[in-house]
């Protein structure tokens, strides 16, 4: 599949436990995996925190023949094998002993044993079993698995980090230094020079506090990990059960079959300066955002079938126990959560688990945009990012014989000069039939007479196949070099509607036409010019000549950054009902159109840059693990921030503005998405576009902690004994909307006459004064108090917003607070109201 925004379904999975825990496998037929959450507070929570070793319990068999062995990420003489004689292991038997009890006689497999983030396990049960499982008194919650989906060369530059967050954090050489990432997604190539720890002379110790090992198999050999990889692990117990697993072609260890987690992995925090060469062209060097932070990998997803909640969350919990400072996570579900509120879910709870051990967690917002209430991203205590285009762009053009230049996408050199056309249907051989939809896309060289085709420029139809996977430009290269064609010239099939190309790699000079419209414009240049046989009907000669322009240099624009069509958009839905959320996402937006970045030497996902070192993708995928690496960066410098001080540093300084100071358009359709835009609202970007030098020095926080976001959801209608499931927590008195979170934002569903609400802000920033300006969202009245004060370091300043509906509407609008200070320093509040309701005559 080509050029294609890449969305993998995903069945999440983990790694097969040995039989210590279980009984015979039960019948596949009828069984599901289950996740149970007992009512007892798992490991990260109580009072005493034990010992972190190298080996989880349940840690499983290899699933490609053989023990996996554990390799201390420091280069220890020590090989472990594991049984984990510790606190979880002690967790496990408890869960082994309650199955035993109320699945006496009975077949189950116990898949996982959580016991960092969350107090439970995952289970291979009938659906009779989970209902025996959900009427004991030590169990709090019962869920069915459920699936999920995976939702640079210039970004550093468009950033600003080599002359700003990297200059701050001493230079890309240290910059995130000391920070370990952690990635669920499709694995890792440890291969690549982009995860070398050898390319500086400079010492480079792996965290003290990061506990973490490293999976050592067939296909991920003893040595793998460095000290910039500093674990690698696989979950697919999920997938075995439903025996679609295939270890070869999976593979049942960390190395990447993919390629998606390679490029997220590079992202965030490969290395600097790493030259990208793809067909052979030089694109530039690569670099991560934080390119001296540590990578820890924990593969959940799989090429072949995708991947299993009950594995994101087994890879969650060990992520979380090995000590990683930032999960970055570019997966969402299939579908929004069922029950009371999309926050109840498995996932984001071990997410909030996360969050309460200081953790900041990062998360694609998904790439089911421009729709509204199209984010699969819910929870505020998780960053979503959506997905903005950076400035530079790759195009092409071809200038045909009649003075005419149309525009198209590859990566492909230009010639050198004009080339006569030749389309494919009019170079078959005699024992080919004309019309043959596979002849006309180039895929097979012998249905093509050399004599003539060589030296011309080979037309070829892009049809359904190739967005499909059927077909691919690759083999139609091969075909025009097996000929000796001068080119080639891809026309977009009319029933192709709507559909956007990346710019793909080609190693002769060529060009993909995506408009439907002036692929008929060329092909009738083309058939104009054609002399025929009167009898066969056969081309004598073609007098249709062109001559291509190269694609391989780099086109830069003003108009960015700019929301791609693609990014999921709030408003967040709380519901099924699609009930709004008070909660603003996505937080924040982040380059993600046309990255290019690391990709494994087994990736399958873009079959276009099969073999190559470099990719280039698209999708909010690519967004949140530039957000992870910058994240890293604010970690390196403010060790003791929260994860909500994070992402307000990264909220209250975020670019309103595209590069040519006007507002950041967003597109809003899927077919010609540039004539379809229109100004960006928070409901697109959030906050903003990322602004990473302005976010390491934010002057203003706005922080919360674990207690603020139980005392939400306990203000949730109903959600008392969910929350009891879920936390083992009972919920107090205090219960808050949204809205009166504190965080870097304020979003109001339903703003029925007047309503104040409140936000305290600290100062990281050292003594300073502040004046405070707003724009008030259409039909709506407001005030901030104060409008002025002065706040020394280290103080907090409460801020009253008092908001009054002058209309009624259910239309959303907004506004903005900005905290304007006399050292520079300037926050950003948005403010978002989608139903207003005034007074009016009879209430009056």
């Amino acid at each position: 599949m080509e050029g294609i925004v890449k969305l993998i379904t995903l069945v999440v999975f983990g790694v097969l436990i040995g039989c210590g825990g279980c009984q015979e496998s039960t019948d596949t037929s009828s069984a599901g995996v289950y996740m149970v959450t007992l009512k007892q507070s798992p490991s990260a929570f109580l009072n005493f925190r034990p010992k972190k070793t190298t080996q989880p319990s349940g840690f499983p068999a290899s699933t490609s023949g053989g023990a996996n062995t554990l390799e201390n990420p420091r280069f220890s003489n020590i090989t472990k094998k594991g049984k984990g004689h510790h606190f979880g292991s002690r967790i496990a038997r408890v869960h082994d002993s309650l199955l035993k009890q109320v699945l006496k006689g009975e077949k189950y497999l116990k898949l996982y044993s959580y016991h960092y983030l969350i107090n439970g396990f995952a289970v291979l049960v009938t659906p009779q079993q989970a209902q025996k499982l959900s009427g004991r008194k030590e169990v709090a919650n019962v869920v069915p698995d459920f699936s999920v989906r995976t939702s640079t060369t210039h970004t550093p530059q468009f950033l600003g980090l080599p002359q700003g967050a990297w200059l701050q954090e001493g230079g890309y050489d240290t910059a995130g230094e000391g920070v370990v990432i952690g990635l669920v997604d499709t694995g890792i190539d440890p291969t690549h020079v982009s995860f070398a720890d050898s390319l500086s002379e400079n010492s480079y110790p792996v965290p003290a506090r990061f506990t973490g090992v490293c999976e050592v198999t067939r296909d991920f050999p003893s040595g793998s990990c460095n000290r910039k990889l500093v674990g690698a692990r696989h979950f697919a117990a999920s997938a075995i059960t439903r025996g679609i697993f295939n270890a070869s072609q999976d593979y049942a260890s960390p190395f990447d079959g993919d390629g998606h987690g390679t490029h997220t992995a590079s992202i965030a925090a490969g290395n600097h300066g790493i030259p990208v060469v793809v067909a052979g062209h030089h694109f530039g060097n690569a670099s991560g955002m934080a390119p001296r932070a540590h990578l820890a990998v924990y593969k959940a997803l799989y090429k072949s079938f995708g991947g299993f909640a009950a594995d994101v969350v087994a890879a969650i919990d060990q992520a979380a126990q090995d000590g990683v400072d930032v999960i970055s996570l570019s997966i969402t579900p299939n579908r929004r959560p069922p029950g009371i509120a999309t926050f109840f879910n498995p996932i984001d709870m071990a997410l909030l688990s996360a969050y309460k051990t200081g953790i900041f967690v990062v998360q694609a917002a998904g790439n089911t945009g421009p729709s509204p209430k199209s984010v699969s991203s819910f929870s505020p205590w998780i960053f979503t990012v959506g997905a903005a285009a950076h400035d530079r762009k790759y195009s092409n053009s071809i200038l045909l014989g009649s003075n005419i230049t149309i525009t198209g996408v590859g990566l492909a050199p230009g010639t050198d000069d004009s080339y006569t056309l030749i389309s494919a249907t009019d170079a078959l051989n005699d024992s080919e039939t004309p019309g043959d939809e596979y002849v006309n896309e180039c895929q097979d060289f012998s249905s093509l007479n050399r004599t003539i085709v060589e030296g011309n420029l080979l037309i070829c139809s892009y049809s359904i196949k190739f967005v499909l996977g059927q077909s691919t430009i690759n083999s139609a290269i091969q075909t025009a070099r097996n000929l000796s064609a001068a080119g080639i010239v891809f026309t977009m099939d009319p029933f192709i509607i709507g559909f956007q190309l990346n710019p793909v790699p080609m190693s002769l000079p060529g060009i993909i036409i995506p408009s439907a419209n002036d692929s008929k414009i060329l092909l009738q240049y083309y058939n104009s010019s054609l002399k025929r046989d009167p009898l066969s009907k056969k081309v004598i000669q073609s007098g249709a000549v062109a001559c291509i322009a190269g694609g391989i240099e780099a086109n830069f624009s003003n108009s960015a950054p700019k929301i791609m069509y693609y990014s999921a958009r709030g408003p967040d839905p709380e519901d099924n009902s699609l009930q709004d959320a008070e909660i603003l996402k996505p937080n924040l937006v982040a380059p993600g159109n046309f990255i290019w970045a690391a990709w494994s030497s087994g990736g399958t996902e873009s079959i276009e840059f099969l073999g190559e070192d470099f990719a280039m993708m698209s999708g909010t995928s690519m967004a949140a693990p530039h957000i992870a690496g910058l994240a890293a960066l604010i970690k390196q410098k403010f060790p003791n921030f929260s994860p909500s001080a994070i992402g307000s540093a990264l909220s209250t300084t975020a670019s309103l503005h595209d590069k040519d100071g006007g507002p950041i358009m967003a597109q809003r359709a899927y077919a010609n998405p540039d004539l379809n835009q229109s100004p960006a609202t928070p409901f697109d970007m959030g906050s903003g576009f990322v602004n990473a030098t302005a976010a390491l020095d934010p002057g203003l926080i706005l922080d919360l902690g674990y207690e603020d976001y139980m005392s939400f959801l306990c203000g949730i209608n109903g959600s008392e004994p969910v929350v009891l499931n879920y936390t083992g927590t009972n919920c107090g008195p205090a219960k808050v909307n949204g809205a009166d979170l504190n965080l870097p934002s304020i979003t109001i569903a339903n703003l029925n006459m007047t309503r104040t609400i409140q936000r305290t802000v600290t100062n990281i920033g050292g003594n300073e004064s502040y004046s405070v300006g707003w724009t008030a969202p259409y039909g709506v009245s407001m005030k901030v108090a104060p409008s002025h004060f002065f706040i020394a370091n280290g103080v907090k300043q409460v801020l009253n917003v008092f908001l009054n509906a002058t209309t009624n509407s259910s239309v959303a609008s907004f506004g903005r607070i900005g905290l304007f200070g006399d050292k520079s320093h300037v926050a950003n509040i948005h403010l978002s109201v989608v139903v207003k309701v005034a007074y009016n005559s009879s209430s009056s």
